[in-house]
């Protein structure tokens, strides 16, 4: 060939690639166009990308502050049924203590010795009642069982009926959650003659 032939040749073959080029840029646009959705430029793609991205991470932390949150209530609970735990073990001392108080208040010659536990006793109670814990004695109050147990029933003159006329064992509350139900005898009202 000469190198007429040869700048014809090439002349003729750069139209062909330059018209198949074009062809496949417009390919995807006659497609856009047939199925009737929108042509997005370069730009478009990656503020749409870029909006996805910014979604997805607020979503991360938004779960991620709900995470936190949820673990700090859960420690919280474990804090509080932990502190439930040790109370629950410390009731029967306290019942204890509270019964021996009480006898030795019938003997006066251990009036000294009944004087040191009994500080002992506040000294307990006031270190209870920081950590949460109130101590229940429902005496005069309508019977609620959610907060009480019945052990009797006793008709009284006194008490209107469903109210309680002794606490017979202290019922305990910690930070809003019952420990221990008080134990006590509710009236049945005035008692009722036999006709």
């Amino acid at each position: 060939m000469t190198k007429k032939n040869e700048e014809i040749s090439e002349e003729i073959e750069e139209p062909t690639v330059e018209t198949t080029e074009c062809a496949n840029e417009e390919a995807p646009e006659a497609e856009a166009k047939q199925n009737n959705e929108p042509v997005l430029t370069e730009l478009e793609k990656a503020q749409a990308e870029a909006a996805e991205m910014k979604t997805r991470y607020l979503r991360s932390v938004a779960d991620m502050e709900n995470y936190r949150k949820r673990i700090a209530r859960e420690k919280q609970d474990i804090i509080r049924n932990a502190a439930a735990n040790v109370v629950e073990s410390l009731l029967p001392v306290l019942d204890n203590m509270k019964l021996g108080l009480q006898a030795a208040e019938n003997h006066p010659e251990a009036k000294d010795v009944t004087f040191g536990f009994k500080m002992v006793d506040d000294q307990l109670k006031k270190s209870l009642s920081e950590q949460g814990l109130e101590e229940l004695i429902p005496d005069g109050e309508t019977f609620d069982p959610n907060f009480h147990e019945c052990v009797a029933h006793q008709p009284s003159e006194e008490v209107e009926e469903d109210h309680i006329i002794q606490t017979v064992r202290a019922g305990y509350r910690l930070n809003d959650r019952l420990i221990r139900a008080a134990n006590v005898i509710v009236s049945s009202g005035p008692a009722k003659e036999d006709s």
